[in-house]
């Protein structure tokens, strides 16, 4: 008997990813847009709003980092003057915390799933999940080919923050050349292209997907009480992927900002911090890309991983080994070796945001679309506090956030980030978090 039920679980897996081998999003129409071209002339629904996270390992110096002043006219710090081309598309964010009662602070752990999942772990097995990425592409993100794109730089598929629960983690994308592969490779059709043919392998997977849904109710019977939770959340992952299959079926209409990238040179796959440079950048114009052919709508890019392992060229010394045993300078005042992964990290998500803002889209660019929150796991690495954390945003999602801005919450949840995060996307929630962190209150100095 366990070996029949066993056979029955592969052939479900099979059929899931078969199906999501081969799924093929519905782009948005360019050519359809409004006089004003912030809207769709048809139905005059406005253009697709994205969200992703962007995350850095190992955190700032938070008297390098944060700025003193707050408003429009915040100054440009040491750790922040990389973003300077682009702070009037940013706001910072500074000073929010995960805030903890009895729990422990589990090192590089608490910071980033508490910034993520509204609450401080429990335990260093638990997670409150989702993650509000999640949370934002059960939202938004059921109408494209892809619920979500995950993405290390690092070139390591482990390197996800992106979770439902703590056995349902989103694995990333670990090769520039791959995310190409999976975007624009077989299975990809083409908006911009005169004749469409519906892929019969398609209609074959649909069918497929329907003939295993209807054998539900006998392996429910041979199934624990877990197991059958387990299967319920598989089954309404095969739902929308059905509605997602369904897609492909119709002609995607044409969409101006779409065009094939041609494939990306395969990178190391390391943390040496030239090729985790080079990888990103390569990986940031592929999602966009991706995002201007609507094939998705969420993403999340792992720059560096927890407890960052970036390196320089030569050294096996990385980034988190220099947090605790790199001297701090008593002149500067800071550890100078470590500070320069922190300066990295802000040259990549400048990068990441420039490239984002270079896709013309309606009467602006993809990036006004966009809303892209940057954070990290702990402030000042060598304590592993988690108070006081670095966020940043970027993009306007289409006209719901103001920029330019430094918002300090000293004292205050990270969790009002993260509830503003799904305001501003459209999501009606009232309040978000957990105990301690539970809040009802959004950052309305960023809300348009």
């Amino acid at each position: 008997m366990k070996t029949s039920t066993s056979m029955l679980r592969r052939t479900f897996l099979r059929g899931a990813l078969g199906g999501a081998a081969v799924s093929v999003g519905l782009p948005f129409l360019d050519i359809f847009l409004n006089t004003n071209g912030d809207a769709m002339a048809a139905t005059g629904a406005p253009l697709p709003r994205r969200f992703g996270t962007w995350f850095f390992g190992c955190g700032m110096n938070p008297l390098r980092w944060d700025p003193k002043t707050t408003g429009a006219d915040w100054e440009l710090t040491p750790e922040l003057l990389p973003i300077e081309p682009m702070r009037e598309h940013m706001n910072i964010l500074s000073g929010f915390s995960v805030l903890m009662d009895r729990e422990a602070n589990q090192v590089h752990r608490t910071g980033v799933f508490g910034a993520l999942c509204g609450g401080a772990p429990k335990t260093t097995e638990t997670v409150v999940g989702p993650t509000l990425d999640v949370l934002i592409s059960d939202a938004i993100g059921t109408r494209t080919r892809f619920r979500s794109l995950e993405m290390a730089a690092t070139g390591n598929p482990r390197h996800s923050n992106s979770l439902r629960d703590v056995s349902s983690v989103n694995p990333a994308e670990p090769s520039a050349l791959g995310l190409y592969t999976r975007i624009f490779g077989p299975g990809f059709a083409d908006p911009n292209a005169a004749e469409f043919t519906p892929d019969p392998n398609v209609l074959l997977r649909k069918s497929a997907l329907s003939i295993v849904t209807e054998d539900r109710k006998r392996l429910e019977r041979q199934l624990g009480q877990a197991d059958r939770a387990r299967l319920d959340q598989y089954f309404t992952a095969l739902r929308q992927l059905e509605q997602q299959l369904a897609l492909q079926l119709q002609q995607p209409p044409p969409l101006a900002a779409c065009t094939i990238p041609t494939a990306p040179v395969d990178m190391p796959h390391d943390t040496e911090i030239d090729n985790v440079m080079a990888n990103h950048a390569l990986m940031a114009q592929t999602l966009a890309l991706a995002l201007a052919c609507d094939q998705t709508r969420v993403f999340n890019m792992q720059f560096s991983d927890r407890a960052s392992s970036l390196r320089m060229p030569g050294s096996t010394d990385t980034h988190h080994t220099l947090t605790h045993e790199e001297p701090r300078d008593k002149a500067l005042g800071y550890q100078p070796k470590a500070t320069v992964f922190v300066l990295k990290s802000m040259e990549a998500w400048t990068q990441f945001v420039q490239t984002l803002n270079a896709v013309p889209e309606g009467d602006g660019t993809l990036l006004d679309n966009c809303l892209v929150m940057a954070h990290s796991e702990t402030s000042e690495a060598n304590t592993h506090s988690v108070t006081g954390l670095p966020f940043m945003t970027a993009g306007k999602a289409g006209g719901r956030l103001r920029t330019g801005l430094h918002i300090s919450g000293v004292g205050e949840s990270a969790s009002r980030v993260g509830l503003t995060m799904q305001q501003a996307m459209g999501i009606n929630a009232g309040q978000w978090g957990t105990d301690q962190n539970a809040t009802d209150r959004a950052i309305t100095d960023i809300l348009a």
